[in-house]
């Protein structure tokens, strides 16, 4: 079974996804031939298996041993044969060979993040401010006859490292019809004049293995020199929100609570043969478009 690719949207959006438990495709199960030709297409887009991948120029990261890179437009290929819409935002993609797990890099220039809010995040202010996004998410999905989805609970809760001006949480989501579950997994790297954000998504028997080697392999990035958060200089552009907006997603509901963004509208698609996507378009300021909404491959009847 094929890992689901995760779409990212451009800023800040509440994405969650679901996945059914058996992810990851046996190796002595024989492969479809709908998958075969997904890892032909695959291939073309082209990929660099050693040394350092560029992100857009305004970062890099080193390439493990094991896994290959992708730069921005590739990346949009990719989730094209997924069934998404391109991604110009998109600037680079790790993963293994096959169906391994999946690491999207996309960057937000929407100026520097002050981290004046590490010491007042509020974990259970944003789990509610979340639930209540999914909860909204749900009533579109409904009218659209998609599967419900119900968000379970931190899986890491939000924790900012002020040496590395890094950003992480992850969330556990359920499908109401399958039960299937999935870990979405965030990171956001502060940079001087913007946010890289980060994903990985997986199953929750997954996040424990996958995780050590995540942080590892993020080890390996690094903003260009410049670009650095603490090469701020006045006179650079300041983003309008912190850290809590930064985890919040600032979706409907975020939005309404803390007053930075107006919410723009909602989309939802399905995604692979076991996972479903939500994603919640937002404008970044107020009035001021800058999200973009993503489909996804359609599910098989049945799942």
């Amino acid at each position: 079974m094929k890992r689901p690719l995760i779409p990212h949207v451009v800023l800040l959006a509440c994405l969650a996804v679901f996945s059914d438990l058996h992810a990851q495709q046996p190796a002595e199960q024989a492969m479809s031939e709908e998958d075969k030709k997904l890892l032909s297409e695959m291939e073309k887009v082209g990929w660099v298996r050693e040394g350092t991948g560029d992100l857009g120029g305004m970062a890099k990261i080193a390439i493990p041993k094991g896994y290959r890179f992708t730069h921005g437009s590739a990346t949009s290929k990719v989730l094209e044969l997924f069934g998404n819409l391109p991604m110009s935002s998109a600037s680079g993609m790790l993963t293994t060979e096959g169906f391994g797990p999946w690491i999207i890099f996309s960057y937000d220039d929407s100026g520097h993040v002050k981290d004046d809010e590490k010491d007042k995040i509020d974990a259970d202010a944003l789990l509610q401010t979340k639930r209540e996004q999914v909860a909204e998410s749900n009533k579109v999905r409904k009218e659209r006859g998609l599967t419900e989805l119900a968000l379970e609970g931190w899986a890491i809760p939000p924790r900012y490292n002020d040496k590395t001006h890094t950003l992480e949480w992850a969330l556990q989501v359920r499908s109401l019809k399958s039960g299937g579950v999935s870990i979405n997994y965030e990171t956001r790297l502060l940079g001087r004049t913007g946010v890289m954000e980060v994903q990985l998504v997986c199953a929750p028997e997954e996040l424990q293995p996958l995780l050590n080697e995540f942080q590892q392999t993020m080890g390996g990035f690094s903003y260009v020199e410049g670009q650095r958060y603490a090469e701020f200089r006045e006179g650079d552009k300041v983003a309008q929100y912190g850290l809590t907006a930064l985890i919040a997603g600032t979706g409907a509901f975020a939005a309404a609570k803390m007053g930075l963004f107006a919410k723009l509208g909602a989309f939802f698609a399905k995604l692979g043969k076991a996972a479903i996507l939500v994603v919640i378009a937002v404008l970044a300021g107020l009035k001021k478009l800058l999200g973009k909404l993503f489909g996804a491959r359609q599910q098989p009847p049945g799942v």
